[in-house]
């Protein structure tokens, strides 16, 4: 039996403050959009970049921390998977719509960024000191 991989991983900017709601069950669900832009030179030299948007999902405890410290123009990287939602709507329209459930979210860019909206995790959330910042765990 072969395995299959649905894996995805971001880093962009929020291009809107995170919007939470509740599951009938009372489950915590946040959406959100991240920008992700690219740049590239073509063979003779003129500069193209271009944006795509993707549609985050979080639920749980990933989906309030998200709520509580994320905001328009953030940057963060988001690892997750593709999904695919379709439903009709009142008139019988179909729509479909794919969106990046997260697993897990890194704030990134810099601090001064977190305290000038006043969203500052190491003032709330103690840290070891000895372990690296998300900053340290990637290269780039």
């Amino acid at each position: 039996m072969s395995r299959g991989l649905n894996k995805v991983q971001i880093i962009g900017h929020l291009g809107r403050d995170p919007e939470m709601r509740y599951t009938p069950a009372g489950k915590p669900v946040t959406t959100f959009t991240v920008a992700v832009s690219r740049s590239w030179n073509t063979n003779d030299g003129e500069r193209h970049s271009e944006t795509e948007w993707f549609n985050i999902v979080a639920f749980g405890s990933l989906a309030e921390t998200c709520k509580q410290y994320l905001n328009k123009g953030k940057q963060v990287y988001v690892d997750g998977r593709l999904q695919t939602r379709r439903w009709d709507d009142k008139e019988g329209v179909k729509h479909t719509s794919v969106e990046i459930v997260a697993n897990e979210m890194i704030m990134l860019g810099d601090r001064r960024d977190q305290n000038q909206h006043g969203h500052t995790p190491a003032e709330s959330e103690p840290r070891d000191t000895d372990s690296p910042t998300p900053e340290d765990d990637f290269p780039f």
